[in-house]
């Protein structure tokens, strides 16, 4: 199975940063290919968003309007680990931040979700 594991939530000021990371991992030999990791989020109440995604070999982004210029998404190939950058956090960005994967294992290819990690913008 695959396994994606976020890190690197919390609490922060409005104004302030958090980098967020999530790691791509199985527990088997069985060939495992990255296409695209992307970040969601949702909110109390709300229906679960897009915010930034990345493509694995060529490192083309996308972003949400409300992220852009503030957030920023990169890749580690090697380590199967996608992270974002957020910058000048509002308290509108808080909400659980999902990490997603749109992967190849065993040569079947689906998406997999990891369980979140929750940040919280508060004074």
């Amino acid at each position: 199975q695959v396994q994606l594991v976020e890190s690197g939530g919390g609490l922060v000021q409005p104004g302030g940063s958090l980098r967020l990371s999530c790691t791509a991992s199985t527990a088997s030999t069985k060939v495992f290919e990255i296409f695209n990791m992307a970040w969601y989020r949702q909110a109390p109440g709300k229906q679960r968003e897009f915010v930034a995604s990345i493509s694995w070999s060529a490192g083309s982004t996308a972003y949400t309007d409300s992220v852009k210029g503030r957030f920023t998404i990169s890749r580690d190939n090697a380590k199967s680990t996608v992270y974002l950058q957020m910058n000048s956090l509002n308290l509108e960005d808080t909400a659980n931040y999902i990490c997603s994967a749109h992967a190849a294992y065993d040569r079947r290819l689906s998406d997999y979700w990891g369980q979140g990690t929750q940040v919280t913008v508060s004074s």
